[in-house]
């Protein structure tokens, strides 16, 4: 009412030129536009999504936002949203059941639609997400069986090329410090491990350690590798920051990598390059999945 009184024009006039709905003459159209520039007028989201029944918002469910990883994948997100007009509204689950379900009832009917990247997820807890109005494009989670769409890493094929790499260079104690046994991913890349080795006739009976997807848990793990009779010669750590604790630890007990232990990742972080020596890793296009979700939803 304001900037049509200003202008000198209608209401409706006003309306058409500020969210584009219909043609107005151009002398009409700058007005408009300088008296609404003159007033610091915007249009109010919330009574547009009153209006139109839509947020403009996406929502986006990660396991964390801390770190390289989800900083790329966040950036491949947003610079889609932004293509788009949309905002996303982010959250986490800290890869446990009761906050992932209350960070759902959190983002549902306050977004157009959600990408949820839940690895924890048992694939019943899935399809109930799939039984609500909200879209949903689900990353690196387990929906098999699922009319659902889904972005998922390679987790088994990645860390089954990356253990026949370590077995063409001759490694046959291979260690796993693998990610926690509640994730899918993790799951994948021990049974990706697992077959290789089958496939190469070698038992891999006391070579999978409990570790995590944390430098913390590599250099624990690589610690307790240190130790074993007798040691493996080679290392593949469930992530790359996982392989960043584990050069860590054997820096630090003088260990040379990869003469006396080798050492492989997987995610291919940029940082990873830089590692001393660089990390052999498998690459995983984090921002162009984060982009692909956010443009299929």
């Amino acid at each position: 009412r304001d900037v049509a009184s200003r202008a000198g024009v209608s209401i409706s006039t006003v309306s058409r030129v500020l969210n584009g709905t219909s043609p107005v003459r151009e002398e009409k159209r700058q007005l408009v536009l300088e008296a609404a520039d003159a007033l610091g007028y915007s249009p109010n989201p919330a009574a547009l999504s009153l209006l139109s029944k839509k947020t403009g918002g996406l929502g986006v469910l990660l396991p964390f936002v801390g770190g390289e990883f989800f900083s790329e994948l966040l950036n491949g997100m947003d610079e889609a949203a932004q293509e788009l007009g949309m905002f996303l509204l982010v959250s986490t689950s800290h890869r446990q059941p009761g906050e992932f379900r209350k960070a759902i009832a959190a983002l549902d009917k306050r977004v157009d639609g959600l990408v949820v990247m839940a690895p924890e997820l048992a694939r019943e807890e899935a399809a109930s997400l799939l039984r609500t109005k909200t879209p949903v494009v689900f990353l690196n989670t387990d929906a098999r069986g699922l009319e659902a769409d889904v972005f998922n890493f390679d987790n088994h094929a990645g860390a089954h090329a990356l253990t026949e790499h370590l077995l063409r260079a001759g490694h046959e104690r291979i260690a796993l410090i693998a990610g926690p046994q509640d994730a899918h991913d993790a799951r994948e890349r021990l049974r990706g491990y697992t077959d290789a080795m089958t496939a190469a006739g070698l038992s891999t009976d006391g070579l999978v350690y409990s570790g995590g997807f944390t430098r913390e848990a590599g250099f624990s793990c690589a610690m307790e590798i240190l130790e074993a009779t007798p040691r493996p010669s080679a290392i593949l750590a469930a992530n790359d920051y996982c392989a960043l604790g584990a050069i860590s630890a054997l820096h630090q007990a003088g260990v040379e990598i990869p003469d006396e232990i080798a050492v492989c990742g997987f995610d291919g972080l940029a940082s990873a390059a830089y590692s001393v020596p660089p990390l052999t890793t498998a690459r995983v296009p984090v921002q162009e999945i984060g982009y692909r979700a956010i443009r299929r939803l």
